[in-house]
């Protein structure tokens, strides 16, 4: 099920495609590096199944997004980006619904099996900003102050009452984490795209 953290309510997943119809629709692509993502990609059974036709059709680099409460196999996934949605345990249940306990545990255990980690948090104005970036800036850095953070601007989306945070709130928010993270960036919401975006479903 996927949780709703305004409505609080629970919805069946979607429908995934089968591994031989993903790996017809990429046949025609130059595919060098995949994001595994989208809602919740560790929810979906074939996940190691495609990360491994990606690595032997493809030979392509599998980086998956994730909130960590749910490990797959990582045996063809090359890099992660762990999604931090609060340290503060309050905070993160009224956010999702749960608890952070295991996906923060799971957080270090994946830096301790040596897979190539990365740690991203949303920015919301109000709800978790820059307090809560700070200590989720402190949590990273006490298992290695040189993984990479990136923070990303919240983008209004649904019926969620939250704001987009301003240029000069996404700024402050890198300041309070580089004082304790060597590698911080962010994304503001108004970057433009480098690259063309083809639809291929």
């Amino acid at each position: 099920m996927v949780f709703d953290p305004v409505k609080k309510t629970a919805s069946a997943p979607p429908s995934f495609l089968a591994l031989p119809e993903v790996e017809r629709l990429l046949s025609d692509l130059d595919v060098r590096q995949v994001f595994l993502m989208g809602q919740e990609p560790t929810i979906d059974p074939e996940l190691p199944g495609l990360a491994e036709l990606l690595h032997k059709e493809f030979g392509s680099y599998n980086v998956l997004v994730t909130n960590g409460f749910k490990l797959p196999s990582l045996e063809h996934v090359d890099g992660m980006i762990f999604s931090i949605k609060a340290v503060t345990d309050s905070l993160h249940r009224r956010y999702t619904g749960k608890s952070n306990r295991k996906a923060l545990a799971n957080f270090v255990s994946l830096y301790k099996s040596g897979v190539k980690l990365r740690a991203e948090s949303i920015f919301i104005p109000e709800y978790i900003d820059c307090p809560e970036i700070e200590r989720i800036a402190k949590f990273i850095a006490e298992v290695d102050k040189s993984i990479p953070y990136m923070i990303d601007a919240y983008i209004p989306a649904g019926d969620n009452p939250w704001r987009r945070p301003t240029i000069k709130e996404m700024e402050a928010a890198v300041i309070v984490a580089r004082q304790h993270l060597t590698e911080v960036s962010c994304l503001t919401g108004n970057e433009q795209l480098k690259y063309e975006v083809v639809r291929i479903v």
